[in-house]
């Protein structure tokens, strides 16, 4: 049986276009066939590595066993959503800064390499969150997000007025820049920029960050997985937008509702080594650690 990867690029540096060309060389030579995406083939100079060229879209890794990821987060979130429809693993190898999904590091390349030849990762699987746009009861649009859904003013000189609202309850208004719905995974990227904690990747839930609120009870929260969490946009204020991991962008007209619950179809990841998610946090943050002994032995 044909075995095929797909491979995904950030295209923006020469650097990762020579790794490129690299990669695809080698899973040719080991006898996998390399599919790119369209809107990628004028960036990547030697054609003869790229056995298939398909356009990006939910058909993109049909047929592939893996998308492998040269770049950074946001390249990996791209390859996510080509990944998700098809349930394929997404290997992300980091040419980027911090890295935090990527499975292996730019120094790893060629034992990640070796790895995807031989199938020999880890693969994990991550929640993921449905987000529902609603005006008066009818539906605007539905996406999803990997990361985490974050409903923002739409104008840098704007207040965005708001209500959260957990399991038909509301919680709290105030106003704000934002409100950010974040995935464990999600925890470590834009809602630990605004203030939020860090989320073990294995803990099932929903944490929500209200972003610069004016208000007291304005402190980050999490709730059940199975809660519904709804952020409604005040009618008499002023435009919004739901950004879903910076790729996927819904405006809202004053008076829209945001619903967002956990997502039935999991992202992939896979990971080069079993390593615990405290050693990543510590290593990819470099957290101070000195001092350490670690637990007394019987």
């Amino acid at each position: 049986m044909t075995r095929r990867v797909l491979l995904v690029v950030h295209t923006g540096r020469q650097h990762n276009m020579r790794t490129a060309e690299k990669v695809a060389g080698q899973l040719l030579a080991a006898g996998l066939l390399v599919r790119v995406l369209s809107e990628e083939v004028p960036e990547l100079s030697n054609d003869c590595y790229y056995s298939e060229v398909v356009e990006s879209g939910p058909d993109a890794a049909v047929g592939t066993e893996l998308v492998l990821v040269l770049g950074g987060d946001g390249t990996l979130l791209r390859a996510a959503e080509l990944a998700r429809p098809a349930g394929v693993p997404v290997f992300g190898v980091n040419l980027g800064r911090v890295g935090f999904l990527a499975g292996a590091d730019s120094d790893a390349l060629d034992e990640a390499l070796e790895a995807v030849v031989e199938r020999r990762y880890h693969v994990d699987e991550r929640m993921t969150i449905e987000v529902t746009a609603k005006l008066d009861g009818e539906v605007l649009a539905r996406t999803w997000a990997l990361n985490e859904a974050s409903v923002e003013k739409s104008s840098r000189e704007r207040i965005l007025d708001a209500v959260v609202e957990v399991d038909e309850h509301p919680l709290s208004a105030f106003g704000c820049d934002g409100v950010l719905v974040s995935t464990p995974t999600g925890s470590t990227a834009y809602a630990f920029s605004a203030g939020g904690p860090v989320v073990w990747p294995q803990v099932q839930a929903l944490l929500v960050v209200p972003s610069n609120a004016h208000a007291l009870f304005s402190r980050p929260f999490v709730v059940d997985k199975d809660s519904v969490v709804a952020l409604e946009v005040d009618q008499h204020g002023h435009h919004a937008v739901v950004t879903c991991d910076g790729q996927r962008h819904i405006d809202l007209p004053p008076g829209a509702r945001v619903e967002i619950v956990a997502g039935e179809k999991p992202v992939r990841l896979v990971r080069l080594h079993d390593t615990p998610f405290t050693d990543r946090l510590v290593r990819k943050f470099e957290l101070p650690v000195q001092g350490w002994r670690g637990p007394v032995k019987d």
